[in-house]
């Protein structure tokens, strides 16, 4: 994979990114938002790289790509997961260092064609904590129609939350 914006590139991990990750994932929103998502050490990160790169070649797991600015720094992720009944969900993160600069919108419209079409499906399911105002508004501003907004487990634990889904065939 390997798509260009106009101001990102979203292509596939290798391991010389661990430390990128690992300090990327350590900002107060992921730990809010996403704390299965948070890598402790340099070497937690490398270990899911290397699990993730695997993926890439399988076609199994989560299908997870780092999402660079021009100068080829890391600024976080988009993300495919597989789940129940052959359904994907669509996840991201921008390192809080850039976030609110439109880089998560920017990425994940460039993402969602393209891993769609790679896993050969037209629907994508999104699903955040309804007080992740910034996660909302990706999703709304990249064309998910919201679904249901309300009580819901997310992340093991009953929440209040926001559940969308993204139609590539009306977008």
């Amino acid at each position: 994979m390997n798509i260009l914006t106009d101001r990102l590139i979203i292509t596939k991990f290798n391991l010389n990114m661990a430390e990128s990750v690992h300090l990327g994932s350590l900002d107060d929103d992921n730990r809010r938002f996403v704390p299965d998502e948070v890598f402790e050490t340099v070497e937690d990160a490398a270990e899911t790289l290397e699990y993730l790169i695997d993926c890439y070649s399988t076609g199994e797991g989560p299908q997870v790509y780092p999402v660079l600015l021009k100068d080829q720094t890391y600024i976080g992720y988009v993300q495919a997961i597989p789940l129940d009944n052959d359904d994907w969900e669509i996840g991201y993160h921008i390192s809080g260092a850039y976030t609110g600069q439109g880089y998560a919108t920017e990425a994940v419209s460039a993402f969602l064609p393209v891993i769609m079409k790679k896993l050969g499906i037209s629907l994508i399911k999104g699903v955040c904590l309804a007080e992740n105002i910034a996660s909302v508004m990706v999703m709304e501003h990249c064309g998910f129609e919201k679904l249901y907004e309300g009580k819901g487990s997310y992340q093991g634990q009953e929440r209040s939350i926001c559940k969308f889904v993204f139609n590539l065939e009306k977008a």
